[in-house]
């Protein structure tokens, strides 16, 4: 079997440009993803699902949820005893001459360790949201860059493709007509129409290897080719869409903020109670009895520093509360401005689909025929790069389309 698969992988290798020493030596290294990822490309799922596994930002939130989680082990934890030992300067002889051993431990007051421990775990609760953020933000980022390379891509292809349409018609317009005056012009518009076609195809080629060095650097992972198609499909009502609201990222994180404001509010409030303080301490006496001293001591909040604290934790539950209903004006705006956007770009698609390019299309099959027989190359050229910005606009369309409706699905706290 192993014979099969490694003959089959130099097959396909050399059908690929490898050379048999190339093939063998990459077959024997046993890397079948090379092969398949050279072959065939990623699937934008695919890139998803191993950005979410890979990135370093995710990675960083966990650490700091592990770190919380030991945060909630230590806040259930009493305070450790203290030990200490004393001896005074007494001669034995008396009875006071003694050697003390203490032992002190601070028992706070009922219910403080309990609120400590809800303040992690709310604190828990806030990065865990945090995470799922990250999660939403940067599948967002992935996707919006995504389509704009398949923006690009398919910007560049239509270049091609009517760069070659005018270079043919450039050659099938010399080879049929004498050249005058006229013509002569018709001939250099057309030409300069090409090298404008040429820039403009240098132009999205360096910007569509940027956009792959962007993807790889949101992704964690060299993406060297993608593969995508985008359309628009059947307009969505706005009142379907705006109930996903209900799974924002950012409203549960400000709800979890609040909670956490809460769990401080009270733990400032219980604050106000004192600690109690118990000790035992054994004497050791060379002359006399030994004996043992127990006490019971409290601290005395009587400088009103529990108060001020506990105000100031009420202030910043506060803003809290506040933050959230601007979080909310803040996504209901989003979602609107996303929407009109995607309505918006869904209606210009339709009119140039629908409307612009048949017409413009029976124009430029009147103007391409009349070519060989010596008609307005000048028109032509003009009839071509109206169809050409017009094709532009609907690829443009059809990436806003998709990165609005991304948009929407961030803002409904969507992973896929």
């Amino acid at each position: 079997m192993k014979k099969l698969l490694l003959a089959l992988f130099i097959l396909v290798s050399s059908l690929y440009g490898l050379t048999l020493e190339e093939a063998i030596s990459k077959a024997l290294d046993k890397k079948p993803f090379i092969l398949a990822s050279s072959l065939y490309g990623m699937t934008l799922d695919e890139a998803i699902s191993k950005a979410l596994d890979k990135n370093p930002s995710l990675e960083s939130i966990a650490n700091r949820i592990a770190v919380n989680n030991s945060s909630i082990d230590i806040s259930d934890q009493l305070p450790n005893p203290s030990l200490s030992f004393s001896q005074n300067t007494l001669d034995e002889s008396q009875a006071m001459s003694q050697k003390i051993l203490t032992l002190q431990q601070k028992l706070p007051y009922y219910g403080k360790r309990d609120k400590l421990k809800n303040i992690s775990l709310a604190e828990k609760e806030v990065l865990s949201t945090n995470l799922t953020q990250a999660k939403v933000t940067l599948v967002n980022e992935i996707k919006n860059q995504a389509y704009t390379i398949w923006e690009l891509e398919s910007l560049y292809k239509t270049i091609v493709s009517y760069e070659e349409l005018t270079k043919q018609n450039i050659e099938l317009f010399q080879s049929y007509t004498a050249t005058s005056g006229n013509q002569h012009i018709g001939i250099m518009s057309a030409e300069l129409t090409l090298s404008d076609l040429r820039i403009q195809k240098s132009t999205l080629n360096a910007k569509i290897y940027s956009s792959y060095a962007k993807l790889s650097y949101l992704a964690s992972f060299e993406i060297k080719k993608l593969n995508l198609s985008l359309s628009i499909k059947k307009m969505p009502d706005m009142e379907s869409l705006h109930v996903g609201l209900t799974n924002n990222t950012a409203l549960s994180l400000s709800d979890k903020q609040i909670q956490k404001s809460n769990a401080i509010v009270e733990s400032a409030k219980a604050e106000n109670y004192p600690d109690v303080n118990v000790l035992a301490a054994y004497s050791f006496r060379n002359n006399f009895d030994d004996f043992m001293t127990f006490g019971i001591g409290i601290n005395l909040p009587i400088y009103s520093t529990e108060d001020y604290k506990e105000e100031q934790a009420r202030k910043s539950a506060l803003v809290a509360h506040s933050l959230k209903e601007d979080t909310k004006i803040s996504v209901e705006a989003d979602f609107k401005t996303a929407y009109l956007q995607m309505k918006s770009a869904y209606e210009i698609y339709h009119i140039i689909q629908n409307e612009a390019l048949p017409q413009i299309e029976h124009m430029f099959e009147l103007t391409s025929s009349s070519i060989a027989t010596g008609g307005d190359l000048f028109k032509y050229i003009d009839i071509l790069i109206k169809k050409l910005k017009l094709e532009q606009t609907s690829i443009a369309a059809v990436a806003s389309y998709n990165r609005n409706i991304a948009k929407i699905s961030a803002l409904s706290g969507e992973l896929k």
